[in-house]
């Protein structure tokens, strides 16, 4: 189902709301000039632009937080920052493993992200949370690329990840309990709660230098319940990405 570009402006809109402030649970003030820019939207978010862009904002010294649109932007993403880092760990919260081969005729869907993206050699280790929705394929697929997935059935709260490596966060809102996120096509219950996810998020000990929140659609979500979820993960997503400073070069 189509709808996931009409995200962008409706997490904006949440994230601004008089409703709430723009402080982090941790305490680090996301109003203050000079932490959050916004470089607007791509349009239209075809690969290459997509790259190009977050190219000229690493480039100009930025740590990239896109919303997206589907999952598929995750591998241009990923393919820019690559350049800049050697070594690089990924963080996918998501119901999907999204390791599709080939999905309908597809290699880059929004299925397969993670495939493109281990197949290319551009993350040295990809962590999956909140999976419960795996078949034999992607099982076969995750045993090949040496991918740690963490399904929700042996979910079991403090995870103890550690990462020696700079972090990329990718944030698929099915990770999430059709509860707490109902904006999103792919609803799979059994999921993660929305304190779960940031407290995965705030435990990370590592430089985290970029990420993404994908697959909200707007056309799922009526009350508008999905997109100040959105924006409270972005919120902690962004606070953590200026607390800990990454080594130049690594």
């Amino acid at each position: 189902m189509r709808g996931a570009a009409k995200a962008p402006p409706l997490i904006r809109e949440a994230l601004f709301s008089d409703a709430r402030n723009l402080w982090s649970e941790s305490g680090i003030d996301l109003g203050s000039e000079g932490i959050l820019h916004d470089a607007g939207d791509i349009s239209p978010a075809s690969p290459g632009q997509i790259k190009d862009a977050v190219s000229s904002l690493l480039a100009q010294g930025r740590r990239p937080l896109a919303l997206g649109g589907d999952h598929s932007i995750t591998f241009p993403i990923v393919t820019a920052i690559a350049r800049e880092y050697s070594s690089l760990a990924i963080l996918h919260f998501d119901a999907h493993p999204d390791l599709y081969h080939d999905f309908r005729g597809n290699p880059f869907s929004h299925a397969s992200p993670f495939a493109r993206i281990m197949e290319a050699k551009l993350a040295q280790r990809l962590v999956q949370v909140g999976i419960r929705a795996m078949n034999a394929h992607q099982r076969q697929q995750a045993e090949r690329f040496g991918v740690e997935v963490i399904e929700m059935k042996d979910f079991k709260g403090d995870l103890g990840l550690r990462f020696d490596t700079p972090v990329y966060v990718s944030v698929d809102l099915d990770a999430l309990d059709p509860a707490f996120a109902p904006g999103v096509v792919h609803r799979e219950p059994g999921g993660l709660t929305t304190r779960q996810v940031i407290q995965t998020i705030q435990s990370i000990e590592a430089p985290v230098i970029g990420a993404d929140i994908v697959e909200f659609n707007p056309e799922m979500d009526p009350a508008g319940m999905t997109a100040v979820v959105c924006a409270k993960i972005l919120k902690e997503l962004a606070a953590k990405m200026v607390t800990l400073e990454p080594v130049p070069g690594s």
